[in-house]
């Protein structure tokens, strides 16, 4: 079976120095690039990410200070990296929670104005836990019937997310051979920022979900409190999140001129 695709989809996955994402850095990725066609383009990157990696991190994935110390940092990295992604969908394992907002951070620190408005992004552990409820490498053995080994290798975390999507094509006739839709049935829950501070209430207006305004509507508290805006890019929040509320407030702006 083949994706069946209108533009490029990149699965990637992301060993890091930790899992907070306004703080945590990049230590490895790989990309597995799927275009139309079926073509495949595969790379992979060690990066120097300008911090000690704790030694319980190095004990899961096997990257040591020293393996990283000459590489390049992400900011080298950044344009190389985001012209392989920019055309295309993302795809990971636990993407939408953890590695797009990590790499979304990243990008934004290197001054590369990285934006998901149009991209779709297919969860494969959601669908996983929708349909099963396990990790991957049980994934990879119950969709593709093999042992994963190498598991915590970007590399072979990639290859293998791929090729349990295409398992997960195989086994349920009713998950949609189509981005779009594996996106929505991945989706965790309608966030605008992937870190889920801001989500989407049926009417599709933006909500704060966390904090004294949850289930308040964005625009409505950021034009009653403008100190609250200057509060939320103050704090420590993702850099992603402080891009979509600031673009929700000069929406804002420009319809009351308008």
């Amino acid at each position: 079976m083949e994706l069946q695709l209108n533009k490029p989809i990149c699965f990637f996955d992301l060993e890091t120095t930790g899992t907070n994402v306004s703080q945590d850095r990049i230590v490895e990725i790989s990309i597995l690039k799927i275009y139309p066609n079926g073509n495949k383009e595969s790379k992979t990157w060690l990066v120097n990410p300008e911090m000690e990696i704790p030694e319980e991190v190095i004990a899961i994935h096997g990257i040591s200070n020293e393996k990283v110390a000459n590489e390049p940092t992400f900011k080298t990295l950044s344009k190389s990296i985001y012209q392989m992604i920019k055309d295309s969908d993302l795809a990971g394992f636990n993407s939408d929670r953890f590695d797009i907002p990590l790499l979304a951070e990243e990008m934004l620190r290197s001054g590369i104005d990285f934006d998901l408005k149009n991209m779709h992004s297919v969860d494969i552990q959601t669908i996983f836990h929708k349909m099963e409820k396990r990790n991957l490498s049980a994934a990879y053995k119950f969709y593709c019937g093999k042992d994963l080994d190498n598991a915590h290798s970007a590399e072979a975390d990639t290859m293998a997310t791929y090729e349990v999507l295409l398992g997960q094509l195989e086994k349920y006739p009713e998950l949609e051979n189509n981005v779009k839709k594996l996106s929505e049935f991945s989706r965790r829950r309608q966030s605008v920022d992937f870190a889920g501070f801001i989500v989407l209430n049926d009417n599709n207006e933006e909500l704060f979900s966390f904090g004294k305004h949850k289930g308040k509507k964005v625009r409505e508290i950021l034009e009653k409190e403008p100190g609250y805006f200057g509060w939320l890019l103050n704090a420590d929040f993702p850099l992603y999140t402080k891009k979509v509320l600031t673009q929700i407030k000069l929406s804002a702006l420009n319809t009351k001129v308008d």
